[in-house]
């Protein structure tokens, strides 16, 4: 029997709020075994990026990263974002080390080709940003056998010398899909929402469970748009691929059955 394992992937709005976040890291640390925190960071990114005067866009629900907004992200994502955070685990008793994707190969990537996207008339170019190709299970279980966390940011390598920027709810599936073979593994994406929400307007109308059938027919009409369609594609993937379990809820819920459930 395998032994468990707790993802946790926390978003960017969760990151900037302090007592969220303070609230957010205290139960994770009280998650009992194993565990791997991912983290975004979008809002401080584009923050940043304004301060600097570079524009952000977005399609899809996904960054457009052109050469100035990734030197942002790389510095956002793997530095201030993730070192704030390993800093905060280790006061509370976590032995925790921040990665990118590129330390000790973990998550390798390819830049994505312009691609079509719903309700876009011509092809996306997304410029820098990475799609996955590989994630080193084997790495990151050896860290964790020893004690580690592993704190993730959203970014990975292409192996060829380029840094990625890639959607921290991808790097969340794709570690889930990868330990897999070594853990019973629970994913949780977590912000600021009790869950995928049937009315944005109303916080109570949380969809409970949301299989393949349901999210086809969800994304047709509507329901679920925005950033909030990778997050349930990534889900579907990870359980596709032998996740046991993966739960989208409210960033003080993650150590509670609440929220959305994708089978």
């Amino acid at each position: 029997m395998k032994e468990k394992i707790t993802i946790v992937k926390v978003g960017g709005a969760i990151v900037e709020d302090d007592a969220q976040l303070t609230q957010l890291l205290k139960k994770f640390c009280t998650i009992e075994g194993k565990k791997v925190l991912v983290h975004g960071g979008g809002r401080k990114a584009t923050k940043v990026a304004e301060a600097l005067g570079i524009e952000s866009k977005m399609v899809g629900g996904r960054r457009v990263t052109d050469a100035d907004m990734l030197s942002v992200v790389t510095m956002v994502y793997g530095g201030l974002v993730n070192k704030n955070l390993v800093a905060r685990l280790q006061a509370n008793g976590v032995n925790a080390i921040g990665l990118t994707g590129a330390d000790m190969d973990i998550i390798r990537s390819h830049r994505r080709p312009p691609v079509a996207i719903s309700g876009v008339s011509t092809l996306v170019n997304f410029g820098f940003v990475g799609d996955v190709d590989h994630a080193n299970g084997e790495m990151l279980s050896r860290l964790i056998e020893v004690g580690i966390t592993p704190v993730m940011a959203p970014l990975t390598h292409d192996g060829q010398g380029n840094i990625l920027n890639t959607n921290a709810d991808t790097i969340a599936s794709e570690t889930a899909k990868a330990l897999a073979s070594y853990y019973d593994v629970t994913l949780i994406f977590c912000f600021e929402k009790k869950g995928v929400l049937s009315n944005p307007e109303d916080d109570n109308s949380v969809i409970p469970v949301i299989t393949h059938a349901d999210f086809e027919r969800y994304k047709a009409d509507g329901t679920v748009s925005g950033g909030m369609l990778p997050k349930i594609e990534n889900a579907l993937s990870a359980i596709d691929a032998g996740v046991k379990e993966v739960i989208i809820t409210l960033a003080t819920a993650i150590d509670s059955s609440s929220g959305t459930t994708i089978r």
